[in-house]
């Protein structure tokens, strides 16, 4: 087999897949997963600003030490 004919034939197999095989998400589905992973993201930056903020401050007074 050509290597064509396995590049067509992989094409010819992707599209059928992701056309009859795979389960796309509903457009609800998808804002609810914006939704929590913008929170999420969120959360996750306010911990790490606020860790960033304590270390800071803890270096900021160990350093005055000396």
């Amino acid at each position: 087999m050509a290597a064509f004919q396995k590049v067509k034939v992989y094409v010819k197999e992707s599209y059928d897949e992701l056309m009859h095989k795979v389960s796309w998400p509903t457009w609800s589905e998808l804002q609810s997963s914006a939704i929590v992973v913008s929170i999420a993201s969120l959360i996750i930056a306010i911990i790490v600003y606020l860790m960033d903020l304590s270390f800071s401050s803890l270096l900021t007074e160990f350093y005055n030490l000396f």
